[in-house]
């Protein structure tokens, strides 16, 4: 796998880390696959505060997505940048259809400890190529997740696959979470994404900034809840909320709901 492909072991770590903990996330999948990988992260990678981070984000993800099959149970879901994460298990298993999408390294990876059902399926697709996502499955009605992935994309690259969601969905809801651009260009220096070979990054800044006329943004999420970082021990609660929550963590980092109806 490429430096990018290889960025997929840090939130696994995390999530693996944390739901050791029995807190925020159940992810016995994230245990095991971890257990057997054993990726050699190091640095910024494997510290205990990323690995919270990790967990919020991808729990919020999960409740969004649970949120969104409820409102619409016929929708498709594409899970893109889907990475090793287990949130099929977690969550999607009453999906119509559920596709976890990513490169062909990826998917490779994948079909070591994952295997496709009825509902249940593996794709490969680069989101970065404009003629790709016309390889999605068709449906009326989706549920996109884009977690961990716009900060790998220029921005021209996120509007034309947001314009081929548009045309390809009547109806859709989206969740992604961006980079500011200020926190894509300290990137180049300090990220944990570094530790792999990770070096040039992308931010947005305005919501609006990669939209056509089909698409609206909806609303800003928060990745940590206080309901979730009153899951922390206690001796982690204060230095977390302090340093990597709130208005501190929205400068460089934030989570975007959009929809097209």
């Amino acid at each position: 796998m490429n430096e990018v492909n290889k960025t997929l072991y840090i939130p696994l770590y995390g999530k693996a880390q944390v739901s050791r903990k029995n807190i925020i996330l159940n992810d016995k999948k994230a245990e095991e696959i971890w257990e057997k990988e054993q990726f050699p992260l190091k640095g910024k990678s494997k510290s205990k505060w990323l690995c919270y981070y990790m967990a919020m984000r991808a729990r919020v993800f999960d409740d969004w997505t649970k949120r969104k099959m409820s409102e619409c149970p016929d929708a498709v879901i594409l899970h893109i940048g889907c990475g090793m994460d287990s949130r099929y298990l977690r969550v999607g298993r009453n999906a119509a259809q559920w596709y976890d999408i990513d490169f062909p390294s990826v998917i490779e990876e994948r079909g070591k400890y994952y295997g496709e059902t009825e509902n249940y399926h593996m794709l490969c697709c680069d989101v970065s190529d404009s003629a790709q996502p016309d390889r999605l499955p068709e449906s009326e009605n989706a549920v996109i997740i884009l977690e961990g992935i716009s900060m790998y994309l220029q921005n021209e690259q996120i509007a034309a696959l947001f314009a081929a969601f548009a045309a390809k969905y009547k109806k859709a809801g989206i969740l992604m979470d961006v980079y500011t651009t200020f926190a894509a260009k300290a990137s180049k220096y300090k990220n944990p994404v570094n530790d792999v070979g990770v070096t040039t990054l992308y931010g947005i800044d305005e919501p609006d900034s990669i939209l056509n006329n089909s698409i609206r943004f909806v609303c800003e999420h928060t990745m940590t809840p206080d309901e979730l970082i009153s899951q922390l021990p206690k001796a982690d609660k204060g230095f977390f909320g302090l340093m990597f929550a709130g208005k501190a963590t929205r400068k460089i980092y934030r989570l975007y709901e959009y929809e097209k109806r």
